[in-house]
């Protein structure tokens, strides 16, 4: 089973919540393991990225998961058992 990494970038300013669209990375992972430690990484990344005044400014933080990839599942009712 193939994984998608998905993030969600958000901030918090005057204690409204507001995050942009969820972005989804073009990796497929073959396991979950492997999504997870690349999620954290890419978090990481991003964070250090837009920078220490930033992200204290307007509270910026990443959500993120690893989902398996329905797109390439047959759907139960498709299967033809011969």
């Amino acid at each position: 089973m193939n994984f998608i990494l998905t993030f969600l970038l958000c901030s918090v300013v005057e204690g409204k919540t507001t995050c942009l669209p969820p972005f989804q990375s073009e990796v497929e992972y073959k396991d979950a393991y492997e999504c997870m430690l690349d999620g954290y990484n890419q978090s990481y990344n991003k964070i250090v990225e837009l920078g220490r005044e930033d992200v204290n400014k307007y509270n910026i933080y990443i959500k993120f998961g690893c989902h398996e990839n329905q797109s390439n599942k047959t759907a139960v009712s498709s299967i033809i058992i011969e």
